[in-house]
């Protein structure tokens, strides 16, 4: 087992800076976090998962699909240097593997994969969520992860591409620190995840009335926070820009918040309501994704639910269902 001392901590990314195009948890001006590049603001592993998208690294909000010259028709260019992102919780790589997997099937996204094939991953656990709150053990899933066990980080290595960026940190002796940990771990309450179970369970069983989505939908001011901030959120749009000497294709985010969604050349609107919208946004990760992919796509990172300044993020909204509903199941 490797460790990494605070005060070795910029001089470790700096370094990992020469060769990789590198991602990680900085400070804004503002005292905000974001994942960034080391010029953007001061590291900052601590504090548990970062606000925005993590899976932005790989997705971003707005990316090139191809530029046309004179006719002639060029890719968008690869990365110079390979991509480390580091800063994802657990709960996070669960959504990355999730949108691994859908941007894997049927026609494979070479788009996405220009990004995320050769990557390396970086994920954070123990005491380094917000105000030094246990973040549980990844055990798996990234290349590597950086465990805080509230004075320094213990590094534990998952593949090759990991090993060797460890390679040169000094060894430790704490299995027992480590331990404890991830007793820790496997004790804390996994809040939510019974509750989001409970209530995709009504949601499949067509036990949820759509009065209840006209309710939902009357506080939705139509703010897009929750797509934007959501890791398994994948919806795009594809806008042409014409410039000087060329045109531009690029791929931007969508969300299904938005009035224009669905809306059809003809002008119908299979989404025409903000009952109907906000109903298709929470169906879609608690009902539909299970049948197609065997797996809620919502992983409770809590995003939604932070962002959301109506309170109708998705745990928020689970907890609703459940309460009015479950109990007119039983009976």
């Amino acid at each position: 087992m490797k460790v990494l001392y605070p005060e070795h901590i910029p001089a470790f990314f700096t370094a990992l800076a020469s060769r990789f195009e590198l991602r990680l948890p900085v400070m804004l001006s503002d005292g905000t976090r974001t994942i960034g590049s080391l010029e953007d603001g001061p590291i900052a592993l601590m504090g548990g998962a970062v606000p925005g998208k993590p899976t932005a690294a790989f997705f971003p909000q707005q990316g090139p699909v191809f530029t046309a010259v004179e006719g002639a028709v060029l890719p968008s260019s690869d990365q110079a240097n390979r991509l480390f992102v580091a800063g994802f919780t657990g709960r996070d790589i669960d959504c990355l593997r999730f949108i691994d997997r859908f941007f894997a099937d049927g026609w494979r996204d070479d788009i996405y994969f220009r990004q995320r094939a050769g990557a390396v991953i970086a994920g954070v656990s123990g005491y380094c969520g917000p105000g030094g709150a246990l973040l549980p053990l990844i055990g798996g899933g990234c290349d590597l992860e950086f465990v805080c066990d509230g004075k320094c980080w213990l590094v534990l290595t998952y593949s090759q591409a990991g090993e060797g960026i460890a390679a040169e940190l000094p060894d430790t002796d704490a299995e027992e620190v480590l331990h404890q940990i991830r007793i820790e771990s496997l004790t804390a309450a996994n809040e939510g995840d019974e509750l989001i179970q409970r209530a995709s369970q009504l949601l499949r069983a067509n036990r949820v009335p759509d009065s209840f989505w006209s309710e939902i939908g009357d506080r939705c001011i139509s703010c897009t926070g929750c797509n934007l901030a959501c890791p398994t959120c994948t919806c795009f749009g594809v806008q042409d820009w014409r410039y000087a000497n060329n045109i531009e294709r690029s791929r931007m985010w969508d969300s299904c918040q938005l009035d224009g969604f669905m809306r059809e050349a003809s002008g119908h609107n299979p989404l025409g309501s903000e009952a109907l919208r906000t109903r298709r946004r929470i169906h879609h990760k608690l009902a539909a994704d299970p049948e197609r992919w065997g797996e809620i796509s919502c992983f409770l990172c809590g995003r939604c639910d932070v962002v959301c300044p109506t309170g109708i993020g998705i745990l928020a909204v689970a907890m609703e269902m459940v309460d009015r509903f479950e109990q007119e199941t039983i009976r």
